[in-house]
């Protein structure tokens, strides 16, 4: 039985951000559909970020539907821990 994504994810992103990218490829090998706001070049969803991180400047900033996930080392310490899956899948 193939997992269908049943949530809304968005990547707050910057270019040349390697922690960026990594995040980006392991939402991709798991079949991830995701938009992706790059915000060093829109400096509306910049503050968007802001505001719905509660001030988080670093990227990426990742959310699964209302879940703020954090960067790219909590969204890997979700996978490790088996608990990524439960949030992007049914």
């Amino acid at each position: 039985m193939s997992q269908k994504q049943t949530t809304v994810v968005k990547v707050y992103s910057k270019d040349y951000c390697p922690y960026c990218v990594r995040a980006k490829q392991l939402l991709k090998h798991k079949g991830v559909e995701f938009t992706e706001y790059q915000v060093d070049q829109d400096q509306e969803k910049y503050r968007e970020m802001l505001e719905k991180s509660n001030g988080s400047r670093t990227v990426p900033q990742i959310f699964i539907g209302d879940i703020h996930v954090g960067g790219s080392d909590d969204l890997f310490a979700l996978h490790r821990q088996d608990k990524l899956d439960a949030l992007l899948f049914t």
